[in-house]
Parts: C-alpha cells; structure tokens; sequence
C-alpha cells in the first residue's frame, strides 16, 4: 500500500493507495473513537464493493450498517442528506461514530457535507471508486449539494480522516466514466507539471487496459498535486482557485445540459475554452490549444459541444462561485504547466470562445 498525507496540522490525513480493500479495517481502527460506523454508497456502487467492504470493516471489529443512496448528480440533493441523518439516528450515531463514503464523487460530497453537519461534526473516510473521485474529489475536504438547479451551491469544507482508494474498482466503470475522470487527471498536469501531461499522453493505452503501477503512479500524483494546493490554501482564498481550470465553463454547460453530460466531460470543453481564451488574448499560441486538444481527444473526452447555448451557458457562468461584484473570474494558462487567476469583463472574449466551442 502506497501512502500519502495531506498536512493541515491537526486535520491531517493519510491518503492510502492500495489495489484491493484489505487494510480498509485497519485504517478505520487507527483513529476512530467510537464503535458505530455508518457505510454510505449507491445503487450502482452497492452491488460490486458494499458486502466486501463490509466484511473487512465488520471483521475488524466495527459495528457497521449500510445505507444506499440513489445515484447520479441529479440526486445530489438536500433529501438525499435528510435520508443519510435518518439512518444516522436509527443507528444511533453519536460524535465517536464514523461516516464512510463509498462511491463516486457524488456520494463522497453528500455523504461528507452530512458528516460535517450530523451532531456539528462527526469522523468520516472517503473511499472513492472512480478515477474521477480517487483524483480530485476525494481529496481537499470539499462537501455539499446542488440546490435549485446551482451546482455545489449548499455546502462546507470538511476534512476526511483518510482517503482509501482501491485503483482497481475503475475497472467496473463504463469507458465514458474512465475518460470522464482523466479529465480531472490531465487538469493536475496542465495547472503544474508538464512532464505529468506528457506521462499521462504516453500511457494513455496502459490506463484503460488497468496496469496497477500506471494507476497506482496516477493516484500518487493527483493526490500529491492536488494535496499540495490544499495545504498552501485549504479554503480557496487563493491559490486553491488554480484547481478550477476548465470549471467556469464546465460547470455552467453540465448545469444547462441538465447534467447529461458528465462532470469530466464538461470540463475537458471548459479546458478548450480556457485555452482558446488565452489564444485570443495572445497569452500562447494555437499550437498549444492543439495540443491540448490532441491530448484530450486521446483520452476519449470531448473538446466541443455543437449547438451549445452561448446565451445561456453565458448567463449560467455569473452563477460561479468565483464571481465577485458581477465580474466573471477565469484560470487561464500561460502553458502548460502554469496556470493563472484573472478577471474577464470583455462579454465579448467570453462569448465568442463558447461560440468555438459551440461548432
């Protein structure tokens, strides 16, 4: 087992890499208080990894119930928190008890924001099961739910006590669910390591044919990037920020589009746009956006999304939760590898890149 900790003093966690779920018992026993854990996942999760979890966990000694969710960003929902507080008190958790997240990065935001509010707080593991989850999500201590058709609208940080990732549960997920996650994946090498693009590119083959050391080196790597942003800005003051290249957009298309598209998806046509826009403003050259876009291609992701609303993903934008005063905010690359923060007034600039993106 590989590990890993995200240092926030006394918040800090491990993040343990691992190709089955054996020591997940072992985990848990190292910093829990109390003997009740409640295991939370969904219906699709439910049928592949709940009874293997739950033996580990029950053979460790924890007295561990089960509750599933229905799954999907559609029911990302508060009612879906309000079933979680439910089965909460029917199992009679109290501040000792332990909340773990077994799924995707939907469960693992629901089930993290009902940790953070049950009791003012309870402990609460994230064990996600797909590469989107086990490289971004899982990891930084974001939780929450969408709210009136706004994406993570409702939410807190909250820190885990660990992160458990079995690399090998992708291999129960679509193809399109794969790709979807190396969005989040290449995102890591584009915002600040050029040489983990180029990995990335090179083994494009070995990662949809499940090499364990190829997804074993990817999860090191995300976690290690993305863990290094966390603990220099754990609450997106500033540098935190960088981590959403690609979401400005992506998060106002996958809201328009009614979540049809998934969340990688959308940010890879977020990620084009961002690169388009630094194009038009002769930050890089057009080689580079066509590199990136090589690249995306490569892993399955899309880089347009014809007939797409200008108009509409244009207004949804002002929804960002990094609007301030009515002033749309953007990370831009200076190339890859380097990322920035600025504020976009030109209405202009961002309408005719969602155009492009459009075609």
């Amino acid at each position: 087992m590989i590990r890993h900790t995200i240092n926030l003093k006394e918040r800090s966690y491990p993040i343990c890499i691992a190709t089955d779920f054996q020591e997940l018992g072992k985990i848990v026993l190292s910093f829990r208080q109390g003997n009740k854990a409640l295991l939370v996942t969904d219906e699709n999760v439910d049928k592949h990894y709940s009874d293997e979890c739950m033996k580990v966990l029950q053979d460790s000694g924890i007295d561990v119930n089960k509750y599933v969710l229905k799954p999907g960003e559609s029911n990302k929902t508060l009612e879906a928190v309000y079933g979680i507080y439910n089965k909460m008190v029917e199992c009679k958790l109290d501040r000792s008890s332990i909340a773990l997240a077994l799924g995707g990065g939907v469960v693992g935001d629901i089930v993290g924001f009902a940790a953070a509010t049950y009791m003012r707080g309870i402990n609460f593991v994230q064990i996600p099961t797909t590469l989107l989850a086990q490289a971004d999500s899982s990891v930084g201590g974001k939780t929450g739910v969408d709210f009136n058709g706004h994406k993570n609208i409702v939410g807190a940080f909250y820190q885990p006590k660990a992160v458990f990732i079995n690399v090998n549960t992708i291999k129960t997920l679509p193809k399109r669910e794969i790709s979807a996650g190396l969005a989040e994946v290449i995102k890591h090498g584009l915002i600040m390591d050029e040489e983990y693009c180029e990995y990335i590119n090179y083994n494009a083959d070995m990662i949809f044919k499940f090499d364990e050391n190829v997804l074993q080196y990817l999860a090191k790597k995300n976690c290690s990037i993305k863990g290094y942003v966390v603990e220099q800005d754990e609450k997106e003051d500033d540098l935190r920020a960088v981590l959403n290249l690609g979401h400005t957009i992506g998060h106002a298309i996958e809201t328009i589009e009614n979540f049809r598209l998934l969340h990688g998806e959308c940010v890879s046509i977020g990620i084009v746009g961002a690169y388009k826009m630094a194009n038009y403003m002769e930050i890089l050259g057009e080689q580079t956006v066509d590199r990136v876009k090589s690249i995306l291609v490569k892993l399955g992701l899309p880089v347009s999304l014809p007939g797409l609303d200008v108009e509409r993903v244009y207004n949804q934008i002002f929804y960002d939760k990094k609007v301030k005063d009515n002033k749309l905010k953007f990370v831009l690359p200076r190339k890859i590898g380097e990322v920035f923060q600025c504020t976009i007034e030109d209405s202009q600039l961002v309408k005719k890149v969602l155009s492009d993106l459009a075609k």
